[in-house]
């Protein structure tokens, strides 16, 4: 199935994208030889070049070097964020599918409440309440998308526990707990798997645009959403200080969506 991935060009291009900013995430000192906050008057605006590659901002701070430590930065919020609506999200879902009745019911209703809610206001809301920061934003994002897992995980349950390997392990006496954690949860995990992949570049566009909105990392701390809000002023005279970082961004997520649908598709099939 890997293999036959990888004969697709395009998403074979998907993954090395995703593969090198991982790289970024991690080892950036290997990608860039400047410092992300240091930098050069002199050079201010500095075109893009041989070297600069993206160019300069308005303190001549490399935007190469800070889109590239910026990646920990973003990656970090946007695997946890995943991380907390996956693992949240899950649970909720199994219990109301398996209570059913009244429990089921009531559960919905509150998540029904919270996919009313558009993700981004959500997610605003929450980091405003908890406070302006890297670790806040993963947390809002997070929550914002946990109502979609929970869907999700239930509609799974809801199919699973009318199978009839399940009548029969009530039959062996096997407890509710035990059918629950033996049979349910395995045959439950894979949609919601499949939607774990297809959030993380939802969440990526998510933690940049509340980090260009001023609600994340403060400067000068490298974010791609920063990034590209410290540039929207120089727009019309120094376009790249905006436009490459915002570039780089895109690039990202169309890859993870791209990835993600392939996995999508594999679980369809």
């Amino acid at each position: 199935m890997i293999t036959r991935r990888l004969q697709q060009p395009v998403l074979l291009l998907a993954w090395l994208v995703v593969l090198v900013v991982i790289g970024w995430a991690v080892a950036p000192q290997l990608f860039t030889s400047y410092s992300p906050y240091a930098g050069d008057t002199a050079a201010s605006f500095a075109p893009p070049s041989a070297e600069h590659w993206f160019g300069t901002d308005r303190l001549g701070r490399d935007l190469f070097a800070r889109s590239v430590y910026g990646a920990h930065t973003t990656l970090t919020a946007t695997l946890l964020a995943v991380v907390i609506a996956f693992g949240i999200g899950t649970a909720v879902g199994l219990i109301a599918g398996f209570s059913g009745g009244i429990a089921d019911t009531a559960i919905m209703r509150v998540v029904d409440v919270f996919l009313a809610i558009p993700s981004l206001l959500l997610a605003m809301v929450v980091v405003s309440v908890l406070g302006y920061s890297t670790n806040n934003i993963a947390l809002a994002v997070g929550v914002s998308s946990i109502a979609s897992f929970a869907r999700v995980m239930r509609a799974q349950v809801l199919s699973v526990v009318h199978q009839d390997y399940v009548r029969a392990a009530y039959g062996l006496g096997v407890g509710r707990i035990g059918v629950m954690l033996r049979h349910v949860v395995p045959n439950s995990l894979s949609s919601v798997v499949a939607l774990a992949a297809l959030e993380v570049g939802t969440a990526v566009l998510a933690v940049a645009s509340l980090g260009f909105l001023g609600y994340g990392a403060p400067p000068p701390q490298p974010e791609w959403g920063l990034l590209v809000a410290e540039g929207r002023d120089y727009v019309a005279v120094h376009p790249w200080a905006s436009i490459l970082p915002g570039v780089a961004l895109a690039v990202v997520v169309i890859a993870t969506h791209r990835i993600s649908t392939s996995f999508r598709k594999e679980h369809s099939r």
